[in-house]
């Protein structure tokens, strides 16, 4: 292993790393675990003012726990990955009924709850309570794997719980307790700012003269992950329907399969489909929109937004609701509807 890696990390992070973070500085678990959840696939620019928002309307996890999972969504729109808000609205319930409001000092116990994997509840454990385990997020991921070189591919099982081994290693001594919270938080900063994917700083990097991929010539080799997501593609048609109030019909999607339990225009899987629903008259108001794609992490969405006009005592379906220009902006969205309400 690297000589004193843990130390010139720490080192680092106190001088160059990130701290003014409004989730730093701090030993709050509440906090600590909303912006773990919130940093999951999400840049750090966008996730600063949903933080916000969410502690000016649920300051803790008690709150949380009591509010409605259709406010979460509605704060949460935007965001992307909505199984993160419905687990962390799961899980403070679980944290308030099975730990009294407490979150659990252990990363053991954390990852009994919903949406806690091994890294999330290492950060809080780390953070929070001083427990001695190791991050493995996809930027800790990429400077530890190139730091010792290692070639395993990630893909694998085996190969990813032999680098958890070797993270667990490099953590600064048991002795050296109070570096904990500085390591972690080193790593994440190098990580983000510093060994990035592409064209590495390697020449700023505090592990620089440590790091074997470098020595190697090639740190963008670094991490190795051979299994390729498939992508698919699928074809949508969306009924934008307006009443005589200028109000939008929509429906609340089933609680499985694209954008699970949120608010949502009716859709279809051909146009065909969308206007045989359609009344008459509201069939002679039909206007194409111009079609647009919506990228999934696995899909890509062809979307084609279909408007047309109701008589107010008209339903468009036979589930949802009319929603005025002064309500469904609270409503948890899809992020290509909130799109096309918006710039309707």
């Amino acid at each position: 292993m690297p000589p004193d890696f843990a130390a010139r990390v720490v080192v680092w992070q106190r001088s160059h790393g990130r701290s003014e973070l409004p989730w730093q500085n701090t030993q709050d678990p509440y906090r600590v675990w909303l912006s773990e959840v919130m940093l999951q696939q999400t840049q750090v620019s966008t996730v600063l003012g949903y933080f916000s928002r969410f502690l000016q309307r649920f300051p803790t996890v008690d709150a949380l726990a009591a509010g409605t999972e259709d406010e979460v969504f509605g704060l949460w729109s935007g965001l992307g990955y909505y199984s993160r808000a419905r687990n962390m609205h799961r899980c403070a319930q679980e944290v308030v009924a099975r730990f009294d409001g407490a979150f659990p000092r252990t990363a053991a116990e954390l990852q009994t709850l919903p949406g806690i994997g091994r890294s999330t509840a290492a950060a809080i454990a780390a953070f929070c309570f001083g427990e001695r385990v190791a991050i493995l997020d996809g930027n800790v991921k990429r400077v530890l794997t190139r730091v010792l070189a290692f070639d395993g591919d990630l893909a694998a099982a085996a190969q990813e719980k032999a680098l958890w081994g070797l993270a667990t290693e490099l953590l600064p001594p048991a002795a050296q307790r109070g570096d904990l919270a500085g390591y972690t938080q080193g790593l994440m900063d190098l990580g983000a700012t510093v060994c990035l994917p592409r064209k590495p700083s390697c020449m700023i990097c505090p592990a620089s003269e440590l790091c074997a991929a470098r020595r190697m010539g090639e740190p963008e080799r670094f991490p190795v992950k051979t299994r390729k997501l498939r992508r698919s593609a699928q074809l949508l048609w969306m009924l934008q329907a307006r009443d005589a109030q200028g109000r939008v019909w929509l429906e609340k999607r089933p609680s499985r399969g694209i954008w699970a339990g949120l608010y949502c225009l009716p859709v279809y899987e051909s146009r065909s489909a969308l206007v045989d629903r359609l009344a008459p008259d509201a069939r002679r108001t039909v206007h194409d929109g111009r079609a647009f794609v919506h990228v999934l992490t696995h899909k890509d969405l062809h979307l084609h937004p279909v408007s047309a006009h109701f008589a107010t005592e008209h339903s468009p379906t036979e589930t949802g609701s009319w929603f005025g220009a002064g309500e469904w902006p609270a409503l948890g969205l899809p992020a290509p509807v909130r799109k096309l309400l918006t710039e309707d």
